[in-house]
């Protein structure tokens, strides 16, 4: 089996090995339990023991249940409950996230440091926390504090909201849609779906969309603006991706999750000498670090971590028999790794105090001695290696470029004194870029893997709309190639020169799933640099999830909506059966915030219909019409053919003895380099973390990519410009 499960080669082949060894995975049981058809639509209601109740048959709409709750009310209490839950999961990751930086800066998280002090610095002036001759540390004080504040502050607004377009804020306040506080808006929402509160499915949804703005302008923006703080600001590198980058003869560790905290500890443990001696000491070559979901694309894009695949790979990676330990934390763990793990040789390590695992052993993570547990848990896989079976790993595993932050977009475009995103505005004003997409969320085992991702992401470049991906999806893309160099030539004329002359892909990883929040500053700059309007609303721009399955990827397409941003998901709709909320969250939605939340299964009527929306939006800002013939082919990509020479040259440095996590991409950034010997941390020369270290600092060789332009950025800059002249572009 596995052809019709995934488009993955890997996927296919490892479900072809769980087949020869007897053992079901999510896509063996999602074809033994169909789902439940009534729940599925939004047609049943459990808020009460007098049901559940199930509205169904031709006259569905005009039935009530026991209490006399109609379909409509029934489908937004369940819709509102979902956002409800999916803005606690992220923002409870934001709150630990602040929890982390308040021991940082009071001294007391042994091996954590400010990374990036100018981010700090930025998000202390949108919080209104004063910089002006106080000590780093006091101000990290004081930004953690006022993060903290956000989740129950009894009065005010979550402060994130002050980074929206004026315009937004000021329809926002007008509507009652601004959130007071994060945690304050989720229990409104619990509350208002209590059996017997609000019984109003248009004033149910109002709930729904400003507990959902809590999470994207809150407990999401916090989480990515504090991870950044603490372990730098990402700027583009190289990896691999797929489960190929697990290795017969190292001991691998895998972390899965959410939060970048215990893993962080990880990447240095694995690379500390004296843990890399003991596991040779045991047979093996040294300890490979990987990544399966968004704790991946954490360390990814900060520390070059491959990642062995997205969501539906979790089984598969201990089907290989070659993971020693994964390690879990929180959101998208299945149970069903439990009896897996137990079944081969692999141990289940849990770190959080928030879940329990049957069958795992828990480790419990405690940020004050993180080196210390992050030590321990590389040791107990040491200790595993020599239990080993027989091992399968298949040998796919693609090129990528990830770390395309806010701040790294900016200055690509102009450099650290003038960057701007001028050049990205001018060019889809131009049609040069079509438009603007996101390429979001998650796996879902009920819709063949990765296909709606890829296919959606393959269709939007060939036809110059650039598009930007996070969590799952960023890596269902990865993995089919488009997050390489060389994609370029497979997208349409005016993107592919525009791409070249900035130098960057045509598909921009921009990082986990509570990295969604860049999208919206970055949506937000695109706004207010002008000629495009003055709000998200007004962009030739729109969200896709084609392969949604949990209830946060539900909160991340609600805010976007509330924001402005047009949104469409695949799969299924939670509230298919009511035409009423259908018609609330589509047309109902677009007239009172400008953005609408819409559910499409089939790929080919999603991506016409995102067409449909982006020029739809050129027209109303009476730009000139999308014409691909008026731009030709831009050349053999020089830029990129360079890059590959660098690549391979540092690529003969690390055969050579340099240890290189990850690889500068672009004549940018800072280190990306773990060598005890110098004593070098990422992103910095000196070990303290007072400044930026060398450019392009492999090893002990350096130097940009040949003859390509280089900018040096000042110090504290967090990138250096791929070319600091490309604004005409």
């Amino acid at each position: 089996m596995g052809e019709a499960k995934s488009i993955d080669p890997a996927a296919i082949e490892m479900l072809r090995h769980a087949d020869e060894c007897g053992v079901g995975t999510v896509f063996t049981r999602a074809d033994e339990m169909k789902p439940c058809p009534i729940g599925e639509s939004g047609a049943c209601c459990r808020i009460c023991s007098m049901g559940p109740c199930r509205l169904v048959g031709k006259d569905a709409e005009q039935k009530t249940g026991l209490c006399g709750a109609d379909l409509s009310t029934v489908a937004a209490r369940h819709f509102a409950r979902q956002v409800a839950g999916g803005a606690a999961a992220h923002s409870d990751h934001g709150r630990d996230m602040a929890l982390t930086l308040r021991a940082v800066a009071l001294g007391e998280a042994q091996g954590y440091q400010i990374k990036d002090e100018q981010k700090l610095m930025a998000v202390a002036a949108y919080m209104g926390v004063p910089t002006g001759g106080r000590g780093v540390a006091e101000i990290a004080l004081d930004v953690a504090d006022l993060a903290l504040a956000q989740f129950g502050q009894p009065h005010g607004e979550v402060v994130g909201t002050r980074r929206a377009t004026p315009k937004r804020q000021a329809l926002w306040k007008k509507l009652g849609l601004t959130p007071r506080a994060i945690d304050r808006e989720i229990v409104e929402v619990l509350h208002r779906t209590h059996e017997g509160v609000d019984l109003d499915a248009e004033n149910i949804l109002r709930a729904a969309l400003r507990c959902s703005l809590a999470d994207g302008w809150g407990g999401a923006m916090l989480s990515t603006d504090i991870s950044d703080i603490l372990f730098g600001t990402p700027s583009p590198l190289a990896a691999e991706v797929n489960l190929g980058v697990l290795k017969a003869d190292q001991v691998n560790v895998v972390v899965h999750g959410h939060e970048p905290t215990l893993s962080a500890m990880l990447v240095e443990a694995a690379r500390d000498p004296e843990i890399v001696a003991e596991a040779k000491a045991k047979g093996a070559q040294g300890v490979n670090l990987a990544g399966i979901c968004c704790t991946s694309n954490e360390i990814l894009m900060r520390y070059g971590i491959p990642p062995a695949g997205n969501f539906l790979h979790q089984e598969l990676a201990v089907l290989t028999g070659a993971v020693e330990a994964m390690v879990v934390d929180v959101q998208c763990i299945m149970q069903a790794l439990g009896p897996l793990a137990q079944r081969f040789h692999t141990k289940l390590m849990l770190e959080t105090p928030k879940a329990r695992i049957p069958g795992a052993v828990h480790v419990e993570f405690d940020e004050h001695r993180a080196p210390e547990t992050a030590r321990e848990i590389v040791r107990l896989a040491i200790d595993n290696y020599s239990n080993r079976g027989p091992i399968h790993i298949p040998d796919y595993h693609e090129p990528l470029v990830a770390g395309f932050s806010h701040e790294y977009l900016n200055y690509m475009q102009g450099g650290f004194h003038r960057g701007s995103f001028r050049p990205l505005n001018d060019a889809v004003i131009a049609g040069r870029i079509r438009g603007l997409a996101g390429v979001v969320g998650c796996n879902n085992a009920r819709v063949t893997q990765d296909e709606g991702i890829v296919t959606t992401i393959r269709e939007f470049i060939a036809r110059d709309v650039m598009v930007v991906v996070t969590g799952c999806a960023a890596t269902a893309g990865a993995k089919a190639g488009y997050l390489s160099p060389e994609i370029l030539d497979a997208a349409g004329p005016g993107l592919r020169e525009v791409m070249e002359a900035i130098g960057i892909p045509p598909v921009l990883h921009l990082g986990s799933c509570v990295d969604n929040s860049r999208i919206l500053t970055v949506l937000t700059q695109v706004a207010t640099e002008g000629g495009l309007g003055e709000d998200i609303d007004d962009l030739p721009a729109v969200g896709l999830c084609p392969e949604w399955m949990c209830e946060k990827a539900i909160a991340i397409g609600t805010y976007f909506a509330a924001s402005g941003a047009h949104v469409i998901f695949g799969v299924g709709s939670p509230v298919g059966a009511s035409t009423v909320v259908t018609r609330l969250m589509t047309k109902g939605w677009e007239g009172m915030v400008g953005g609408a939340l819409e559910f499409i299964p089939d790929w080919d009527e999603m991506f016409a219909r995102a067409l449909s929306i982006i020029d739809t939006k050129r027209e109303a800002l009476k730009l000139k019409p999308y014409d691909p013939a008026q731009f030709g082919d831009s050349g053999d990509s020089p830029y990129f053919a360079a890059i590959r020479a660098y690549l391979a040259e540092k690529a003969a440095a690390a055969d050579a003895g340099c240890t290189v996590v990850g690889s500068a991409v672009y004549p940018l950034t800072e280190v990306h380099l773990h060598d005890g010997a110098l004593g070098l941390g990422h992103g910095h020369g000196p070990h303290d973390g007072d400044g930026p270290g060398p450019l392009h600092a492999h090893g002990t060789s350096g130097g940009a990519p040949p003859d390509i332009h280089q900018e040096a950025a000042p110090a504290g800059a967090p990138i250096a410009s791929a070319d600091a002249d490309a604004e005409g572009a």
